[in-house]
């Protein structure tokens, strides 16, 4: 008979709960809950067990926050909690929590072919380096190393790092930003917020009055060719997307492989495809032929934080994934 664990991924905005089988590391029984309708993390816990009828003694959930100890609190939700108390409050025998680019790097080594959309370089390296991140609510960074036969995520807050202009337009963007928010990080650019604090830039740059948009009505606006100022700042993104990923790339030469994931750039891929994505990943001066080769991926399976989630507990329980 199969045993199951509970499998978490946690972000600003949605609470995503799973299933996860020990034995294959399958995953089954998802369900999305809004944060904004449970007062806890547990709450949505509870809620989500009490649907499942299965006896569940081992969980991992992935959480969009740093983990540096037992009392986490989330960068981009009110939600915040002791590891230890929850654990025993929901009757756990093992419960892990981490960072939620920590689960989606473990799932690097699950994806299928199938699950993964390449854009440029070459052929990913078994055994070398990759880095994951992606923009989403905020704009997350995790690397993945294999080691005695164990892949290790090395997490951080990569997404916080100084945004690096490199570019008469991006430095214009840049000292629009700073002007509002003192410090202008990656995050400030690359998210869903990001995308509007392009928008706005770029239009109060020119000395205009923005309009109050959302991220996607910049994006739909954007596509549809109805706004020239979301169209720049789409095209900006992406070439930032692009740059941002080149320096990550650098950091640890990833020729394991560059993986973006996120829900953002799915819904404009077609123009992701077209724009300057790429030639901004290569665009490092003297080390662009060192770039040239290493591949970027989107990964286009639907639930990695949820499929990592599943391969960090059972590595962590002595299995092999």
């Amino acid at each position: 008979m199969t045993k199951y664990s509970l499998v978490g991924d946690v972000g600003g905005t949605n609470c995503r709960l799973a299933l996860c089988a020990l034995d294959s590391g399958e995953i089954s029984q998802s369900q999305t809950f809004s944060g904004l309708d449970y007062d806890s993390l547990e709450a949505a816990v509870r809620e989500y067990l009490s649907q499942q009828h299965q006896e569940i003694e081992d969980a991992c959930i992935a959480i969009a926050c740093p983990i540096t100890g037992d009392w986490v609190a989330m960068t981009n939700h009110t939600w915040a909690f002791s590891i230890a108390e929850m654990k025993k409050s929901l009757g756990l025998q093992h419960l892990e929590v981490i960072n939620d680019f920590t689960a989606v790097s473990m799932a690097i080594p699950m994806l299928k072919e199938q699950d993964l959309l390449q854009f440029g370089g070459k052929k990913a390296l078994d055994g070398k380096p990759a880095v994951i991140y992606g923009a989403g609510t905020g704009l997350g960074v995790a690397h993945l190393i294999h080691a005695n036969k164990q892949w290790l995520s090395l997490p951080g807050e990569g997404g916080h790092v100084d945004f690096a202009p490199n570019s008469e337009e991006e430095d214009i963007i840049l000292e629009q930003l700073r002007t509002e928010m003192g410090h202008v990080s990656a995050e400030r650019i690359l998210s869903g917020p990001g995308l509007v604090n392009l928008y706005r830039a770029i239009v109060k740059s020119d000395n205009r009055v923005p309009e109050n948009f959302k991220p996607k009505d910049v994006t739909e606006l954007a596509l549809s060719d109805d706004n020239v100022d979301c169209r720049r700042a789409l095209s900006l993104f992406c070439v930032i997307m692009g740059r941002f990923g080149g320096n990550l790339a650098l950091n640890m030469g990833t020729f394991g492989g560059v993986y973006i994931a996120g829900g953002i750039v799915p819904r404009f891929l077609e123009f992701f495809k077209a724009s300057g994505f790429r030639a901004a990943f290569e665009d490092k001066g003297r080390f662009k032929d060192y770039l040239m080769d290493i591949p970027v991926f989107l990964i286009t399976y639907d639930q990695p934080g949820l499929l990592g989630a599943g391969a960090y507990l059972r590595q962590s329980m002595g299995m092999t994934i």
